[in-house]
């Protein structure tokens, strides 16, 4: 009895893997967090300039990292950014365009990093 249940702890620690990170919902919510505070940020009115800026999420993508376990997990935030200017004369002026924001989660800081784009080479 005792060598049956010695078998069947030493079978179920062979199938452990060690400590898990952290899931995609995990992840995926943190992220979130990070593309409201980017776009809370992004829309401060500026009264010198009088510019007003909408961003709008367009996506949050997390994608696995295989065999990186410090750094499991790639995220991008797409965002649209719709921004008016209105000149002295009450003209306003608009532009659109669509910003990214690439990341890295990093499981030992537990938080996602900011990842900088290379410069194009010259």
């Amino acid at each position: 009895m005792v060598l049956l249940a010695a078998t069947l702890a030493g079978l179920a620690a062979c199938g452990r893997k060690g400590p898990e990170g952290p899931r995609r919902e995990v992840v995926t919510a943190l992220l979130q967090q990070e593309a409201d505070t980017l776009k809370r940020d992004g829309e401060k009115l500026d009264p010198i300039l009088r510019v007003r800026a909408t961003w709008t999420v367009e996506g949050i993508d997390v994608t696995e990292r295989p065999n990186d376990p410090d750094r499991p997990w790639n995220g991008s935030i797409r965002f649209k950014i719709r921004s008016e200017m209105r000149d002295e004369q009450g003209v306003v002026t608009a532009d659109e365009f669509e910003r990214h924001f690439d990341y890295v989660y990093t499981a030992s800081l537990n938080r996602w990093i900011f990842q900088l784009q290379p410069s194009p080479a010259s």
